[in-house]
Parts: structure tokens; sequence; C-alpha cells
């Protein structure tokens, strides 16, 4: 990815130096590590492709059950915890 457009963003002391913390223990420049997050805030998945994502997710076919059901068969009861007092 060419990097071309420059842009002064403005923070607290306090915040630049949690983000430049940040930044360290990932192990990534802190223009990496706004670069990413505005990556992943904002994206650069077109709209067409987002929806062409939830047509191909659609179109799986794949055993759902109603709310209800799955809720049953995947959250256990309090009994089936064994929580129960010694």
């Amino acid at each position: 990815m060419e990097l071309s457009k420059k842009t002064t963003i403005l923070f607290s002391p306090q915040f630049h130096a949690h983000l430049t913390r940040v930044a360290e223990r990932k192990g990534i420049s802190l223009g990496r590590l706004i670069r990413d997050a505005c990556e992943a805030y904002y994206g650069s998945v077109s709209v067409e492709d987002r929806l062409q994502a939830v047509r191909d997710l659609a179109a799986l076919n794949l055993p759902v059950s109603d709310p209800q059901t799955m809720k049953r068969e995947s959250v256990p009861e309090v009994e089936d915890l064994g929580l129960g007092a010694d």
C-alpha cells in the first residue's frame, strides 16, 4: 500500500502516551496503530462486497433451528452446570 497522504491529528498528552504504549506492546509504529484502527472502524470493503458476503452466508445450507430450540441446545440449564450446594 502506498502511503502518500499526510494528516495531522491532535491528541491530549495522556491519550498520546496511551496510544504510544499500546503501539509499543504490539511492536508497531504509532502510525500503523492508528491506520489499523481506522481501517477496522471505517473499513475499506465496498457495500457491494458486504452485500455479497450476506448473500453467500444466506445461500449456505446449514442445519438451523428456531431460536428457542437453538437456545435450549446451546445454553445449559442451571442444574446441568453442577453448581449445586455441597
